[in-house]
């Protein structure tokens, strides 16, 4: 997959592990941030599992939306699920 391919994959599944967590992505550059980090965390999960994600864009989105998913559960969990407060 060329470079221009993973930040694409990234960029969706962020986008959507985003709306799936926090009810809204985070902007571009997080999306793309957590989705390529989730990439490489679901890679990882699946092969330990034996679980294969094809060769297909629908294989590599899922694969980074659990990364990614679990990723911001994770993140979650240590801070307490607290959003910045914003001032009025």
């Amino acid at each position: 997959m060329s470079l221009l391919a993973f930040l694409f994959v990234g960029l969706i599944a962020g986008w959507l592990a985003g709306i799936i967590m926090r009810g809204g992505g985070m902007g571009v550059i997080v999306d793309i941030i957590v989705g390529v980090i989730g990439a490489v965390i679901g890679g990882y999960i699946f092969s330990a599992l034996g679980v294969n994600s094809g060769e297909s864009w629908i294989g590599w989105i899922l694969t980074a939306l659990v990364g990614a998913v679990i990723l911001l559960a994770v993140v979650n969990l240590f801070s307490g699920g607290r959003r910045r407060a914003t001032r009025h």
